[in-house]
């Protein structure tokens, strides 16, 4: 690293901390040392400071602190390593000027300054990342869908190179943070998300692309996503700095891509972000730093080629991209399925009520069918299509395999979904007989045919369930009459699958399956998934992952043999105790499916909901990720959630997933739903019809207007005071402890 590089970077750290030193006495001066802020929806504080040194800041008066002690380490570094970590005792400039961007943004925060707004365009950054987020994103990141993450600091010399670059991280499916500016091939001062958005390109999560804010500063965001991880999936614990660090090296595979002139700024910034083991690729001419046997968290690269610079920098972190496409004319991958197709901006609909439509999967005999086979039945289809508008469509899927099953029909026609709605310029929603589908005018231009929804099936189901399909024929009917009649057919085989499905019981088979997909984030994590008690993250159930054994006996679902029942009551079985030791390194020895107080599931993180132990009310609460609020345990979701991930048992608290909430076997061993005292509203909501049936099995037909919800009480005294007045059973059972 040259002497040059290294002066940069300390010269920025010095301007850093005196621009944020300035900021903070004046708000100091203003609000007082006790004014409270926190980042919204987070447990983990300022958590950039907070994961490398455990100190808590809360408020104005910890700020101080807190940048007082990076300023006291603002020395000179050795000319010969600029970017030696951070030991605990002295941060190198990187960190120092992390420390100080962290406290910086926040003070953006109380200012009302942040998230940004781009006064030319009016659009919104995204500013700080939620915990509620980075919880969503869970699965996609354990399931290898999300390889990695890139963050585009700067901007491109053009439009164009800069659509090409983030389009090609999306076909990889690679996640894209955006920040900061740098001058454009005409000297203007630009930056990626701008280039992007004069050119019409859907910004968001759904789509991949997220901007976080308009300066070199706001890169921050991303850094404090990353080292989240380790303590929300990983169970890794605030202050243990060195294995924070090596957990994000080692399991957060992000790299930057710096576009344009490098300031001193950037080079700080990035000094921090290589601390983490994050490497970054340049477009001009930087010294090219690798890594040592010294140190493993060094390496700066250079790539003038923009249409080489992404290969550059998967080659530079080492990350395994494996892209399944399909032959058709737009790009494909799961970060365009969040795109939305306006009406303005259709060209034909199919379903959703406008026309009939259904998606049917049918079991058939090898010699039923021939592989790779579209075919296109009705009168006109071509002038039809042309004209655009709406149009009726069945799209009957046939699959032939030796390894095949009935029960792997629904699931295949589930990833229907996804298949089409990661083509560009593809939108699908719902599935059977509520699907609705639109082709947007640029992919009509672009050359998408009514055949190529046909490839997309027979592709994609061929690529994704390749262990268990041998041969795939796909059918389009678009005659009204012809898909009216089939769809009759159709939901008679959707409701003898339901009531199949419906027979299914924990009691009724003698193997339930792991997963183990989330060990990649939390070791000693092991979900057991049952006929009635489905994954945590509420993306598998049982026949989901008897699918994926079958399509990969190597994988992450892998069958447990129940045993003999240890306690049928508390859901505890030999096998499972046996499995659960040899998988979870023995952090896990016993587990107990139905009940909450003793040896519960363990968690990763990525839980859809987290019930938690009301004492008081002898009974539980429920909140769903993604509610904001307070809750009569006094903790809210974010908070409740360190006490529930990274793979430990903590009994009184457990994360589920929304459908096991009416699951006949919900906290069985406990009294089951009548335990239940309090739900977050939205929760209530989404899972009322199937409550309510449950309830009435239970002979308690009004009980879901018996549970609170935060518009009924938010602490537990104003709780309590309900749950007397509508008499809420919980009050006369037996004590849970």
């Amino acid at each position: 690293m040259s002497k040059i590089i290294a002066s940069s970077a300390m010269r920025a750290s010095h301007e850093m901390v005196k621009r944020t030193e300035d900021m903070l006495d004046k708000a100091i001066s203003e609000k007082g040392k006790d004014f409270v802020f926190e980042f919204p929806d987070t447990a983990y504080h300022l958590p950039m400071i907070y994961g490398m040194t455990a100190f808590k800041v809360k408020t104005l008066g910890d700020m101080k602190t807190a940048l007082d002690t990076a300023k006291h380490d603002l020395h000179p570094v050795p000319e010969d390593h600029l970017w030696k970590p951070y030991l605990g005792e002295t941060l190198d400039s990187g960190m120092v000027t992390l420390f100080a961007e962290e406290i910086y943004l926040a003070l953006r925060y109380i200012n009302g300054l942040e998230p940004a707004v781009d006064p030319e365009t009016n659009f919104t950054y995204n500013g700080f990342i939620t915990d509620t987020i980075q919880r969503n994103l869970g699965i996609q990141l354990v399931d290898g869908r999300m390889p990695g993450f890139a963050a585009i600091i700067g901007a491109a010399p053009d439009e164009a190179t800069a659509v090409k670059i983030v389009r090609e991280l999306q076909e990889k499916n690679i996640l894209v943070f955006l920040s900061g500016q740098s001058k454009d091939k005409n000297g203007k001062l630009t930056s990626v998300t701008k280039q992007l958005l004069s050119q019409n390109i859907e910004l968001g999560w759904d789509t991949y692309i997220v901007a976080l804010g308009p300066d070199t500063e706001h890169t921050l965001y991303a850094l404090d996503w990353a080292l989240r991880a380790p303590m929300i999936f990983g169970g890794n614990k605030a202050g243990d700095y060195k294995t924070l660090l090596k957990y994000s090296k080692d399991r957060i595979f992000a790299f930057a891509l710096a576009l344009g002139d490098m300031d001193d700024l950037k080079w700080a910034t990035g000094a921090g972000a290589i601390n983490m083991g994050y490497p970054a690729v340049c477009d001009t001419d930087v010294p090219v730093i690798h890594p040592t046997g010294v140190c493993t968290y060094e390496h700066v690269d250079k790539e003038f080629d923009h249409s080489k610079i992404v290969q550059k920098a998967i080659e530079v972190r080492g990350l395994k991209v494996t892209v399944e496409k399909p032959p058709i004319p737009v790009a494909y991958g799961p970060a365009f399925e969040g795109e939305r197709i306006r009406k303005e901006d259709m060209f034909i609909e199919f379903g959703g009520q406008r026309t009939p439509a259904f998606e049917w999967v049918r079991t058939k005999e090898l010699d039923e069918i021939e592989d790779g086979k579209i075919t296109i039945i009705g009168t006109d289809v071509e002038a039809k299509y042309k004209a655009g508008g709406q149009m009726p469509l069945a799209i009957v899927v046939d699959v032939a395999g030796r390894k095949m099953q009935d029960d792997f029909e629904a699931i295949i026609e589930r990833k229907f979904h996804h298949n089409i709605n990661e083509a560009q310029g593809l939108w699908h929603m719902g599935q059977r007989d509520i699907v609705w589908m639109r082709i947007s005018k640029q992919a009509y231009n672009d050359g998408i045919t009514l055949e190529h929804l046909g490839i997309i099936q027979a592709t994609m189901t061929k690529n994704r369930f390749s262990a268990i399909v041998d041969k795939v024929q796909v059918t389009l009917y678009t005659d009204e009459k012809d898909v009216l009649r089939l769809q009759d057919e159709a939901r008679a085989k959707y409701k003898e699958r339901d009531k199949r499905l419906a027979g299914l019981t924990d009691e009724s088979v003698d193997t339930f399956y792991s997963c183990l997909l989330c060990q990649s984030f939390a070791p000693s994590h092991v979900c057991v998934i049952s006929p009635e008690r489905l994954g945590l993250c509420g993306a598998y159930n049982w026949l989901d992952c008897k699918a994926a054994f079958e399509i990969d006996p190597t994988g992450g679902n892998q069958p447990i043999a129940k045993g003999e029942p240890l306690d049928a009551v508390k859901g505890r079985w030999e096998g499972v105790d046996n499995y659960l030791k040899s998988n979870s390194g023995g952090a896990v020895e016993t587990l107990n499916l139905y009940t909450i107080m003793d040896n519960p599931m363990t968690s990763c993180g990525c839980f859809e909901c987290i019930i938690a132990l009301i004492p008081e009310a002898n009974g539980v609460m429920i909140v769903n990720r993604g509610y904001a609020g307070m809750t009569p345990a006094g903790m809210k979701f974010s908070t409740l959630a360190g006490t529930v991930g990274g793979g430990m048992q903590n009994p009184g608290f457990m994360g589920i997933g929304v459908n096991f909430v009416t699951s006949r076997k919900f906290l069985y061993a406990d009294g089951g739903i009548k335990r239940i005292v309090w739900m977050s509203k939205n929760l209530k909501e989404r899972v009322a019809e199937d409550f309510k049936a449950r309830a009435d099995e239970e002979g308690i037909s009004d009980f879901l207007d018996k549970i609170a919800d935060e518009t009924i009480a938010e602490d537990s005294e104003k709780l309590m005071e309900f749950l007397a007045s509508v008499g809420h059973p919980a009050l006369t059972m037996d004590p849970m402890f």
